[in-house]
């Protein structure tokens, strides 16, 4: 019940991003499955022991590449799902801990949340790079299903 719940507000969540980025209308669901979908991989591969640096960096891998075919599939750019669905993944909640202990003056926990949410940051640009530096011929087919 909680990944469900943790899905659909993602996808929301993903949607209310695409809206804010004037993503056409007719794109919604997509961005909503890719935002969702890779919010609901990172729960559960932390939920299997995976840090949340690694389970990150996993899930933005997954919304680069639905991003990339979703981009090829429907010909618009991939930046349309990618912003929209990389949202869920940023580790804003982190960085609101870190300026609360900041100003509570814990500079323990301010370093520990700090320190977590640059490891997930640079994990999402690890991930969006290593996707998107896979050859683009990769992702164009024929109708014949043969590569280009």
């Amino acid at each position: 019940m909680t990944l469900l719940v943790h899905f659909i507000a993602a996808a929301v969540g993903t949607v209310a991003f695409a809206l804010i980025f004037d993503v056409p209308p007719k794109y919604y669901a997509l961005c909503a499955v890719i935002g969702g979908g890779g919010f609901l991989l990172i729960d559960v591969l932390m939920g299997l022991g995976l840090s949340q640096t690694e389970a990150t960096f996993i899930g933005t891998m997954f919304v680069a590449l639905a991003s990339r075919v979703s981009a090829v599939w429907r010909k618009c750019p991939v930046t349309v799902f990618l912003i929209a669905g990389i949202i869920p993944l940023v580790p804003g909640g982190r960085v609101y801990w870190t300026a609360y202990y900041l100003v509570m003056r814990d500079m323990s926990q301010a370093f520990e949340n700090g320190f977590l949410a640059i490891r997930v940051a640079i994990a999402i640009v690890l991930g969006i790079v290593l996707v998107l530096e896979i050859p683009n011929r990769l992702f164009h087919w024929k109708t014949t299903g043969k590569r280009n």
